[in-house]
């Protein structure tokens, strides 16, 4: 082999090497295929595969919808004691809960949704610093229902009847009409603060408390005096007295608050009063003291407690035609439906028991045992629990097993 031979041998030698060092640098690629570099058998052959390509699938996010409350089993959770006698319970959508413990113990006491006492609010008031006169000193009220704005800020406090200087007799279940008694007070309760900061006048035993989804009006049924005060909220203070009849209790309002309905509990019927014109019409016959109303979210169906019937009534609200009853037991008194509208929960006075409905057909899922004389209930959402007040002076909270 000449000299010049061999130093060409060797230029091709180096350059072999060069390209095959550069191709495993790259990963065995060379302008995105495969390569495989062979020289003479002086040089092994050197061979990369190129490995396949994985893709990971973009993540995604399956919604689960909660079980339905038809479908929920409820047990009893908790029983909250102390120095109370609650006639109602009300859950607000701020994460706070009232009970109203009437003239027994003269107090709101306000609790979170673990049942813990956040305060004990006194009915008690100086009339004469929200301007009005007459009664100097303190006065004391007795709470009995409370209904909430929309956003939970505000509570409204109905009291049956007010005690101290210059008050009349004390109200009474049995009235026939306002006649030896006083008109009472609905007080505004700031849930922020936990204290009094309106009192507003109604008529004679009030009752019931409503307000309009379009928080403009405060809507509270009187018992003795036979009708119904309508408040305007931004103005506080009543602007309309609307006759119903004997004993009106509870009201229930059209999600478009144009619409509100009043049990007559004194008789049969139940009132339809419009907003706008405060006019009124009727339901007629639908059972014997009808005494609480809710009413479904889409506003076509309307279910009424039938207090000495012992029945839950479902009223077609297009035709005002009772669709379909079922009987709950003693003295069914307040009701609530779930937040997702597939449950009523009704609680049974004289029976001592709480019943759950399904709303589509009226069929009983539960009937649980209470304490003695339940009055007052109340949907608890974020926990989807049923709070139940009992006149011996205990409230119950049942939730899902």
């Amino acid at each position: 082999m000449t000299a010049r031979t061999r130093t060409v041998l060797i230029a091709v030698l180096a350059a072999a090497v060069a390209v095959a060092a550069v191709v495993v640098m790259r990963g065995g690629t060379l302008s995105g295929r495969a390569t495989s570099t062979s020289t003479s058998s002086v040089v092994s052959t050197t061979s990369t595969t190129l490995r396949p390509t994985t893709t990971i699938p973009p993540t995604t996010t399956t919604t689960i919808p909660p079980v339905p409350a038809s479908s929920l089993t409820l047990v009893r959770r908790n029983v909250i004691g102390g120095h109370i006698s609650p006639k109602s319970v009300d859950a607000s959508s701020a994460g706070l809960v009232f009970a109203q413990n009437m003239m027994y113990t003269h107090t709101v006491t306000v609790y979170g949704t673990d049942g813990t006492l956040k305060a004990t609010i006194p009915d008690s008031v100086d009339l004469s610093s929200f301007g009005i006169s007459g009664h100097p000193g303190i006065s004391r009220g007795a709470p009995v229902e409370a209904a909430f704005t929309h956003n939970g800020r505000y509570a409204y406090v109905s009291n049956y009847s007010m005690y101290g200087a210059n008050w009349g007799p004390e109200g009474s279940d049995s009235c026939n009409g306002p006649s030896g008694y006083d008109p009472s007070y609905v007080y505004r309760i700031d849930t922020q603060k936990l204290a009094i900061d309106q009192v507003i006048a109604v008529g004679t035993v009030p009752k019931y408390v409503a307000v309009t989804p379009n928080d403009k009006y405060v809507l509270v049924s009187n018992w003795c005096s036979f009708d119904l005060s309508v408040i305007d909220r931004a103005a506080a203070r009543e602007v309309h007295r609307i006759p119903i009849g004997r004993y009106p209790r509870g009201i229930a309002v059209s999600p478009d608050s144009s619409v509100a309905y009043v049990a007559e509990m004194g008789g049969r019927d139940i009132a339809v009063i419009d907003l706008h014109t405060f006019s009124v019409s009727w339901i007629r016959n639908v059972g014997d003291a009808p005494r609480h109303l809710v009413l479904s979210h889409d506003g076509r169906t309307l279910y009424a407690t039938l207090n000495a019937d012992g029945v839950v009534a479902k009223i077609d609200v297009g035709t005002r035609q009772v669709v379909a009853r079922v009987h709950t037991g003693g003295a069914p008194r307040s009701m609530v439906m779930s937040s997702d509208g597939t449950t009523l929960y009704v609680v049974n006075y004289d029976s001592s028991t709480m019943s759950a409905l399904r709303t589509s057909d009226l069929g009983v899922i539960q009937t649980l045992p209470t304490n003695t004389h339940p009055i007052g209930i109340t949907y608890e959402p974020t926990t989807r629990s049923v709070w139940v007040a009992c006149y011996v002076g205990d409230i119950i909270v049942f939730g899902p097993s």
